[in-house]
């Protein structure tokens, strides 16, 4: 039962000046605080910290004055709309638990949010936080997600490290644990506990084509991104350009190529920042690539000194049998019983137990150096060739980024002889 349902039988509230004036009066420890307010008044942009909780307000409104606060606690309350909190630009922590919330919205603007609580509402889906890149403890179990999909979302929240979702639907899922460790691998608490060694390593086990599907995705988009973002400075400059060619007062035209050079200078920085970021992303996927073909050729080694030490029974077992046979054999030469033509080269063999013992002996080894010899033919053929992939993909990469970096280099050569030319043009007009 949430707390929101005790007030059913009292009459909704807004948050109004009156509640507000209160509230601040009622500072806790800032005793000193809300004494000063209830004397002589204070200033809403003095106030850091704002506790409305337990008073069974149904929609927020009337907190634009507060254009500092870091914390605010609406929790306990009848809130079924999350809305009018854009001003709050400086807010990190935010309780709105035990409400009637079925939708997340309105925080578009709180990109310094870093804790935020949505326990014991209404939501069936994790939604409209791609601004809050500082968060790093999201709260929203006892709600209604269903899909674990709804965890992949949260991937782009890369300070995240403890999440509650205990009390859903979805943790009902027998796969929970284990995909949010692999979908999450920096969380460090999952529902209120240590999400310990043991299950990352099984969690990274299970999901591993997955999440490497995944990255290779996100990487994928980030280069579009990435691609879209320069196709769009690039028009954007070009259009710059084209306005400054046809600016006729010399005042504005020289502000213009002023601001154009400057926009040149920008756009140089944030194509290399694009690079850096896509040479990080890659060199993560490449050290996926390196660790899986490691565990291809480990693999491989392991069969093949299998299938050499069975090779090497084999051997020992025929060299038993070919002993047995030349013994038994020469046992019958020297009492004449052995009527079979011989070749005199083999004959010769069969003059004294120790040559032929020493014959078949040296047959054997010969043998075994040829499986030894075969064996480390092939493991060395099989490490040189998982080098040499490694090597060539490292090459690509290298080759890749230098073309990339000479690219743009080009580039932002080409736009500033653009404009060096626009100068020299209206330095003559």
């Amino acid at each position: 039962m949430k707390m929101s349902q005790l007030y059913d039988t009292i009459e909704p509230n807004v948050i109004d000046e009156k509640m507000l004036q209160k509230a601040v009066e009622e500072q806790g420890p800032q005793e000193e605080l809300g004494q000063l307010a209830k004397k002589e008044g204070i200033d809403y942009k003095d106030v850091l910290e704002l506790q409305l909780d337990f008073r069974n307000i149904l929609k927020i409104d009337n907190l634009w004055r507060f254009v500092n606060l870091t914390k605010l606690q609406l929790d306990n309350n009848i809130i079924e709309k999350i809305e009018a909190l854009d001003s709050l630009v400086h807010l990190v922590w935010l309780d709105l638990s035990f409400n009637n919330i079925e939708v997340i919205e309105g925080l578009e603007a709180l990109v310094k949010l870093q804790d935020l609580s949505l326990y014991n509402n209404r939501i069936s889906k994790v939604e409209n936080l791609d601004t809050l890149q500082e968060l790093q403890v999201f709260s929203i179990g006892n709600n209604n997600l269903t899909a674990l999909e709804n965890v992949v979302y949260l991937r782009k929240f890369k300070n995240l490290r403890t999440l509650n979702l205990s009390g859903n639907p979805v943790c009902e899922n027998e796969q929970y644990s284990l995909f949010i460790a692999a979908h999450l691998p920096d969380l460090v608490y999952l529902d209120f506990r240590l999400v310990d060694e043991k299950t990352r390593e099984l969690a990274e086990i299970k999901y591993q084509y997955v999440i490497d599907e995944l990255k290779q995705g996100e990487a994928q988009v980030l280069a579009k991104l990435e691609e879209d973002q320069a196709k769009q400075e690039e028009l954007e400059h070009h259009k710059v350009l084209d306005l400054i060619q046809n600016i006729s007062n010399i005042e504005i035209a020289e502000s213009k190529l002023v601001k154009y050079n400057e926009d040149i200078i920008q756009l140089s920085e944030t194509l290399m920042t694009l690079e850096m970021q896509t040479v990080d992303q890659l060199e993560e996927i490449i050290k996926d690539f390196e660790r899986n073909i490691a565990d291809l050729v480990s693999t491989f080694i392991e069969n093949v000194q299998g299938m050499m030490a069975q090779c090497r029974e084999l051997e020992n077992h025929h060299h038993e049998k070919l002993l047995e046979i030349a013994i038994n054999t020469l046992e019958k030469i020297v009492k004449s019983e052995f009527d079979e033509e011989m070749p005199d080269d083999v004959r010769l063999l069969f003059t004294d137990k120790d040559t032929i013992v020493n014959a078949v002996n040296a047959s054997h080894d010969i043998h075994l150096l040829k499986i030894d010899n075969r064996e480390d033919d092939i493991i060395t053929k099989a490490n040189s060739w998982s080098s040499l992939v490694i090597d060539e993909v490292h090459k690509n990469e290298i080759s890749r980024n230098r073309n990339r970096v000479q690219e743009i280099n080009q580039y932002i050569d080409h736009l500033q002889e653009e404009l060096d030319n626009l100068e020299s043009l209206e330095q003559v007009e």
